[in-house]
């Protein structure tokens, strides 16, 4: 899973995939939509589109003379696994830092006469 989550991760930091996965987690869009949304070229937005798409990030279905591009819910949950074992990480490391500060609140003050 980490090779994938590395690769989606890396994909997803270029700022206008950034912007179109953002577009996209309000639902799905045609890549005219995309275009007009994020102001880029045709070929551009498309090569950004097929990137996300080889990282598995993104996925098409073809309605008529358009594509319509829609996030994975896979890939988005098994990103949002990922991160999250980072929380349970730096929830437990504030609780210990707020042990450590109620103890320091209750040591005499040295500095005191």
């Amino acid at each position: 899973m980490s090779d994938r989550v590395q690769r989606r991760l890396t994909v997803i930091s270029e700022p206008n995939r950034f912007q179109i996965v953002e577009l996209l987690r309000d639902g799905p869009r045609s890549v005219g939509a995309i275009v007009d949304a994020l102001g880029l070229a045709q070929p551009h937005v498309s090569r950004h589109l097929r990137l996300l798409a080889e990282a598995g990030v993104v996925e098409a279905t073809k309605q008529a003379q358009q594509r319509i591009y829609r996030l994975r819910p896979e890939a988005m949950r098994e990103l949002s696994d990922w991160t999250r074992g980072f929380a349970a990480l730096w929830s437990a490391r504030m609780d210990r830092l707020g042990f450590f500060l109620a103890a320091d609140d209750h040591r005499p003050d040295e500095t005191k006469e």
